[in-house]
């Protein structure tokens, strides 16, 4: 997909860049594979906001998504391509051959009238799930399990991927986006190929309108605020905070680590975290 540029028309245009979905399917989705999605605006049962920043937005639909991939040996037809709001990457529409239907996260390269399969190991090609054992050393995938049968957990955003690294003691070593390498269990699913919509990333939304129409409400910063408001307020003229970020209940935030799984650390080879070699 192409980026679209738009004419400066109006201020709302001027400066406005956004993915060309042109190629998408233009219909609604499949009607038994969707429901109905309620609005919090961030707010738990008892009307208190316990997530700020959320209000307004588009109604829409929750699409289905066959995140398992375990419909093993049973051949599929991408029907077409669908844009899902409640995503970033785009769907693809599969009707397998014994008649049932289902969505799944478009990688790149999929076109309506390819063929997927789910199967313990198959040719490694964009939409083909697969163990993770049974992957080359070097294939990208997406969709990747964290524990057999949950489904995919990493690598679902437009654009994202893992890559196969190597194997070790009947796991499989896999490189994160964000730099992290770790182990994987072998009989853990994963699906071949990178994530549709790579230019999301490089859209420019142009005005803050477009935002609230994604449902994000303005949040004010922490440093415009009054001292009794959050703990950046305050001061005599502009102030840069004068403390490490933290949340408006004084929690450290920006960076500051929250991982507390001790028992998984030992699946994690290099962290994120780890400063890069120059």
């Amino acid at each position: 997909m192409a980026l679209k540029h738009y004419n400066p028309t109006s201020p709302a245009r001027r400066g406005l860049v956004l993915v060309d979905k042109s190629a998408l399917w233009k219909g609604k989705p499949v009607k038994a594979l969707t429901e109905g999605k309620r609005k919090t605006g961030g707010r738990n049962n008892k009307g208190h906001v316990t997530s700020r920043g959320i209000a307004g937005g588009h109604k829409q639909k929750y699409r289905y998504i066959d995140f398992k991939r375990r419909k093993w040996d049973v051949e599929g037809t991408v029907e077409r391509i669908e844009y899902d709001p409640n995503r970033t990457a785009f769907i693809a529409l599969i009707n397998y051959a014994d008649g049932e239907q289902a969505y799944i996260i478009a990688p790149q390269r999929l076109a309506a009238g390819d063929k997927v399969i789910a199967a313990e190991k198959c040719d490694t090609k964009p939409g083909n799930a697969m163990l993770l054992s049974q992957m080359p050393v070097g294939t990208i995938c997406h969709n990747v399990e964290m524990k057999p049968g949950k489904g995919g957990q990493i690598a679902r955003s437009a654009g994202a991927y893992v890559q196969v690294v190597g194997r070790d003691r009947g796991l499989v070593i896999v490189r994160l986006n964000s730099g992290e390498q770790r182990y994987l269990r072998g009989d853990c699913m994963g699906t071949v190929g990178a994530v549709s919509n790579p230019d999301n990333q490089n859209q420019t939304l142009a005005k803050a309108g477009r935002k609230r129409w994604m449902g994000r409400r303005p949040l004010t910063r922490g440093v415009a605020k009054n001292p009794v408001d959050h703990p950046h307020g305050g001061g005599e003229g502009r102030t840069s905070g004068g403390r490490h970020p933290v949340t408006p209940w004084g929690k450290p935030t920006k960076g500051a680590r929250t991982r507390n799984n001790k028992q998984t650390d030992k699946m994690i080879i290099r962290s994120r975290h780890a400063k890069k070699k120059r």
